[in-house]
C-alpha cells in the first residue's frame, strides 16, 4: 500500500558492561503485560521479539519526506497496556514513527508512507479510516507543554469539544485531571489560566487533555525533556500509572528514563532502521547487536 498524504565467570557480559557504562539500573515493573492467546495466528514477530495480539503493529513500514527516507522496513508490534520506549540518536526516525501511528504526518504534503500500521487489526491508512476519529483513540502529548490560553477546566474540556462529546463534561474533566495526578494541585483554580501553571503542571495538564476522551493509546514525544528533575519524576510516575489502563508509546533521548519506565524498548539507528526491539532489561543488559551496545555505551549517537 502506498499513500501520499500531508511525519560461569564472575566477569560481566558485554551487555552488563554496556549497562554499567551507561549508568543504567533496570527496575522491575509490577504491572506486567498479560500474555494472552499464544496461537500462531495471533502472534507477531517484531525485531526478533514476539508480541501476542498487539494493539499497534507496523508491517514493513517505509516513510519518506520527498527524497529523504526517514524509516525503512520497520516491523514492530506493541502490546496493550504497557510502556514501549523508542530510543536512538537524533534523526533516526523515532518521532516520525510515533507520528505515523495516529496519522499526524498527514499534515506534511511531502510525506509518503508505504507498508501498514495496524491499530486493533485495522490498517490506519485505509481509505475508510477517519483521522479525527483515529486520534480520539490514539492521543498524543508533545515535547513542549502546549496548554491553550484557556482555563485549566477548558483546556481539558477542549479535547472533548473537538470530539463532539458534550455529556458529563465536568465529571470527565475532573476524572482526567485525577488520572493525570493534577487534580489535587489545581482543584481550587480550575477557572484560572492553564498558562499560569508550572512547566511540569502544564505537561500533566496536556496529558489530562489527551486522556479526557478515554483513548486506547497515548503517544508521548519526549514529554519530560523540557522539565526539571522533580517535574520529570512526577511525569515518569504518571506514565507508570497510566500503563495500567492505557498503552503508552514514548520517544526519549534519555536512556536511563527508558530503562526506568518502559516494559519494552525499540532501538532505531541511523537510516531509519529498527535494529533491535524487545524487553527493556534485555536490550540494556544483553543486546543482540553490537551497534545497539555501542549506542548504549555512548560510542556514538
Amino acid at each position: 500500500m502506498t499513500r501520499n498524504d500531508p511525519s560461569t565467570s564472575d566477569d560481566p557480559t558485554p551487555g552488563e558492561a554496556a549497562t554499567e557504562a551507561a549508568g543504567i539500573d533496570i527496575a522491575t515493573r509490577d504491572d506486567a503485560v498479560s500474555s494472552g492467546d499464544t496461537t500462531p495466528e495471533s502472534t507477531a514477530r517484531s525485531g526478533g521479539s514476539t508480541v501476542t495480539d498487539p494493539i499497534v503493529e507496523a508491517r514493513d513500514l517505509d516513510v519518506s519526506y520527498g527524497d529523504d527516507r526517514a524509516l525503512q522496513g520497520v516491523d514492530l508490534a506493541i502490546p496493550e497496556r504497557s510502556v514501549t520506549a523508542l530510543i536512538g540518536p537524533s534523526g533516526c526516525g523515532k518521532s516520525t514513527f510515533l507520528r505515523s501511528i495516529n496519522r499526524m504526518n498527514d499534515r506534511i504534503a511531502s510525506c509518503r508512507i508505504d507498508g501498514e500500521i495496524r491499530f486493533d487489526g485495522k490498517n490506519v491508512y485505509d481509505e475508510d479510516v477517519d483521522p479525527v476519529a483515529l486520534r480520539r483513540k490514539i492521543g498524543m502529548v508533545f515535547q513542549q507543554p502546549n496548554p491553550f490560553p484557556k482555563s485549566v477546566h477548558d483546556n481539558v474540556a477542549f479535547g472533548l469539544e473537538v470530539q463532539g462529546i458534550d455529556d458529563d463534561v465536568d465529571e470527565r474533566v475532573h476524572t482526567a485531571l485525577e488520572r493525570a495526578a493534577l487534580l489535587e494541585e489545581v482543584e481550587g483554580q480550575l477557572e484560572s489560566s492553564g498558562l499560569d501553571l508550572s512547566g511540569g503542571q502544564q505537561q500533566r495538564l496536556c496529558i489530562a487533555r489527551a486522556i479526557a476522551t478515554d483513548p486506547d493509546v497515548i503517544l508521548m514525544d519526549e514529554p519530560a525533556s523540557a522539565l526539571d528533575p522533580v517535574a520529570t519524576s512526577k511525569v515518569e510516575d504518571l506514565i507508570a500509572d497510566l500503563a495500567r489502563d492505557y498503552t503508552v508509546v514514548i520517544v526519549t533521548h534519555n536512556m536511563q528514563q527508558a530503562a526506568r519506565i518502559s516494559d519494552r524498548t525499540a532501538v532505531f539507528l541511523t537510516g531509519g532502521e529498527l535494529v533491535e526491539y524487545g524487553d527493556t532489561a534485555k536490550i540494556f543488559e544483553n543486546p543482540e547487536h553490537d551497534r545497539v551496545e555501542d549506542y548504549i555505551t555512548g560510542k556514538f549517537g
